[in-house]
């Protein structure tokens, strides 16, 4: 069957109807890529595939990331452990952010599959920093045209972060979280050729050459505009949905709203390239 491309916001990403992850054709790949270059963001539903298909699938779209501060999956390095407790209070990815950026080249982008959720809640937030871009006036782009960001990761999964600490066994390698990373605050993408903002919430520090307390007025600006409802489109998932994003033109939030359930999500990063 032909994949359909359908439409599911205003804001960022579309979901793609007919496929399945484990047979999927060199024809039908195509078509996806072309489709994750244009929006960013592709869903799918209904996926019923075991770690060993959701690694092949990964690989087609290129070299894995093996996460040094997330658990794994037993006996499967490749694919993050993303997991709430029904005991636990903080979730993973419980703010605005992109995958790391904190990299000197971050990654493409994230597959991510639903094993368990809760029957109410655990729904995803995502923003186009496509649209975030466009919607500067000209004087703002100007003016952020040829600056740079310091990205880290030392707050978040390093020593002295009280998230890691708050997030106990389910981080590890703590002491790896040393590195920082000077990224341009407007990308134009690899693929696509359309400009982005790149910075974000989670991990960027401030802007180079600035202290954080000049920085903050500028990245607060920018971040809630970034956020605004036209940008956003808020995913609903399923047992055996699937949301690939682009890390280079979107942030996402995962929502902490269904305390005493748990919720399991399986995740392959794959590698990317430097930024410019």
């Amino acid at each position: 069957m032909t994949i359909e491309i359908q439409s599911i916001s205003g804001g960022v990403g579309v979901e793609l109807a007919n496929v399945d992850m484990a047979n999927v054709s060199d024809a039908d790949l195509e078509v996806m890529k072309q489709a994750f270059v244009e929006h960013g963001l592709v869903f799918l539903r209904g996926q019923d595939v075991t770690p060993e298909q959701h690694i092949a699938f990964a690989e087609r779209w290129g070299e894995i990331n093996v996460n040094r501060f997330f658990p794994r999956v037993s006996g499967y390095d490749q694919i993050a452990s993303v997991v709430k407790e029904k005991d636990q209070v903080v979730n993973i990815g419980g703010g605005w952010h992109t995958d790391h950026s904190y990299d000197q080249i971050p990654a493409l982008g994230s597959i991510l599959l639903a094993r368990e959720t809760p029957p109410i809640g655990g729904d995803t937030l995502f923003s186009c920093m496509y649209k975030a871009y466009d919607g500067l006036s000209d004087g703002m782009k100007k003016t952020l045209e040829g600056m740079n960001a310091v990205h880290s990761s030392r707050h978040i999964f390093g020593d002295q972060s009280d998230y890691a600490e708050a997030m106990s066994d389910r981080f590890s390698n703590a002491a790896d979280a040393t590195q920082d990373a000077i990224h341009p605050v407007i990308i134009t993408h690899p693929q696509s050729g359309r400009k982005a903002l790149y910075v974000n919430p989670a991990f960027t520090l401030h802007f180079e050459g600035w202290t954080a307390e000049e920085s903050k007025p500028l990245l607060d600006y920018l971040y809630q505009h970034a956020t605004l409802m036209e940008n956003t489109t808020r995913f609903q998932w399923d047992v055996g949905s699937v949301a690939f994003w682009d890390n280079r033109c979107t942030w996402h939030y995962a929502l902490n709203d269904y305390q005493g359930e748990r919720r399991e999500m399986h995740r392959i990063t794959i590698e990317g390239g430097p930024l410019n």
